[in-house]
């Protein structure tokens, strides 16, 4: 006899570059009800990092221990180091009526759409890879040889799209947040 509505979990994913961390903070601003899911990590904070605000930083431990429990939605180790969206404080916040924002990578993506099939997933792009090139190339911090590499793996991730419920370009952010407002 409970009036709550479940919330939703909401997953973005998209290529390097496509500016995903940008629509997500201009989405979180707009409308602060949001949640943002904090992922865990075993990779020890960088300086200013707060544990349980960037990351949940975890021993390599706990986490091995947490992932033979099945205690994660997904997760992944890249770069000899794990990192993962623990599945209580997700499933506790959709059964409380919050929608949740995720922004994962397409592999750790797929994990969620098997183990919460109803989730809204969006794969953000580039209006165009010239475009994203651009962009990778204005931030001025990859090598040319890690450049190349980015835009490959672009290429690869772009041919997951399909796998979404909604693709939407991000060729301006104000419109890419309304057109996420309206798929939420």
């Amino acid at each position: 006899m409970s009036d709550n509505k479940k919330g939703n979990l909401v997953v973005i994913s998209g290529p390097s570059g496509t500016g995903k961390d940008t629509v997500v903070s201009r989405l979180l601003q707009k409308r602060p009800e949001l949640l943002f899911s904090v992922s865990a990590t075993t990779r020890a904070p960088r300086p200013g990092e707060k544990d349980g605000v960037d990351y949940t930083f975890l021993s390599r431990e706990c986490f091995l221990d947490m992932i033979s429990e099945d205690k994660f939605l997904e997760y992944a180790e890249y770069v000899g180091n794990y990192y993962g969206t623990p599945i209580k404080p997700i499933l506790d916040s959709i059964e409380a009526g919050n929608t949740i924002i995720l922004v994962i990578e397409v592999q750790g993506a797929k994990q969620v759409m098997e183990k919460i099939p109803d989730a809204i997933t969006i794969f953000i792009v580039a209006p165009s890879m010239d475009e994203l090139e651009r962009r990778l190339r204005g931030r001025g911090t990859d090598t040319e040889e890690k450049l190349k590499a980015r835009l490959q793996r672009t290429s690869e991730e772009i041919k997951e799209k399909h796998h979404y419920t909604h693709v939407v370009v991000n060729d301006e952010v104000s419109r890419a947040v309304d057109e996420i407002l309206s798929k939420i």
